[in-house]
């Protein structure tokens, strides 16, 4: 894959946007946590407010990273970034709703367990694989502020989801998880194959219940 910037554009242009935003990344921790905290409640509350997170974290991505910052090196990030604010209402149309889809509750099964797996390796272990392979910050991607981990936590809480889901919500998540799929070979950005991971896991099981539209308990 042919990029029109090199492997020391991109990280330079993660270290202007870390250093330009501060305690973001911190604010966006905390809400990340606030997700998972909800969901295992598993109040028809939380998942509005979840629906909520996601749609803070999608339009910042959109806004701000893509087209503030990512645009400087690359004139794709203008379609990136409409695609990030297309999500982020996406959520935000799905928090309002009288019965809110995506219904985000804990599941005591392997799907469940697969949410766990994505959503730690996003916020623990993505960072982890980063400083292994010699990067520091502020030249890193952060969990809720830089589109890679952040799409793997939104696809983990899909398989959090209770009942069948519409393709537009997981569609533009699993569009840009087989593009950072693809750049991460070429700028050597190894902890995004976790990209392809969580692409593998999460569609067949959002498709499985698409077609078997299974009765789920109401969120009280």
């Amino acid at each position: 894959m042919n990029l029109p910037f090199t492997e020391e554009q991109f990280f330079a242009v993660f270290s202007d946007y870390n250093e330009a935003i501060g305690w973001v990344p911190v604010v966006a921790y905390a809400l990340g946590l606030l997700a998972v905290a909800l969901a295992v409640r598993g109040t028809l509350r939380g998942t509005r407010v979840i629906s909520a997170i996601l749609t803070l974290f999608w339009g910042w991505m959109g806004a701000v990273y893509h087209l503030e910052f990512f645009i400087e090196i690359n004139p794709l990030a203008v379609a990136f970034g409409v695609a990030f604010l297309l999500q982020s209402a996406i959520f935000l149309h799905a928090s309002i709703r009288s019965q809110p889809i995506p219904r985000f509750t804990a599941r005591a099964d392997m799907r469940g367990g697969l949410g766990v797996v994505l959503m730690l390796y996003a916020m623990v272990v993505y960072p982890i694989v980063g400083i292994i392979l010699g990067r520091s910050y502020p030249a890193v991607p952060l969990f809720g502020v830089a589109p890679c981990p952040t799409t793997i936590f939104t696809l983990g809480l899909f398989l959090w989801s209770r009942g069948p889901l519409s393709a537009r919500l997981w569609m533009i998540p699993v569009v840009w998880a087989l593009v950072g799929t693809t750049a991460a070979w070429t700028l050597g950005v190894w902890e995004d194959l976790g990209l392809l991971v969580a692409t593998l896991l999460t569609v067949p099981a959002l498709i499985h219940s698409s077609r078997h539209r299974k009765r789920d308990m109401p969120l009280t």
